[in-house]
């Protein structure tokens, strides 16, 4: 599942609504149980064409996993943005 909005920002990034990153997070939710897994983040950067993913979707959501339960659930999506920000070139506006 790859990210289909391709705006892009002066430096480069992505550039998305913090609707539309929700919206995304919801298309690479495969089993539709409203958490993203390592996984589903990294089957979505690879589709996406970015190198690494599996590395990537391991600190990603490790770092926007607050509860310790291996996922990324709603309230943990500011988290994950954070992250989407410093290492995927996503810019959320």
């Amino acid at each position: 599942m790859a990210i289909k909005n391709r705006n892009v920002t002066v430096d480069g990034a992505r550039a998305m609504t913090m609707g539309q990153f929700k919206a995304w997070m919801k298309t690479i939710d495969d089993d539709k149980d409203g958490k993203i897994s390592k996984d589903e983040l990294s089957d979505a950067v690879r589709g996406n064409g970015g190198w690494f993913a599996g590395w990537k979707a391991k600190r990603g959501v490790g770092s926007a996993d607050s509860n310790g339960n291996g996922f990324v659930d709603e309230s943990e999506i500011g988290n994950l943005v954070e992250f989407a920000q410093k290492h995927l070139g996503i810019k959320i506006i």
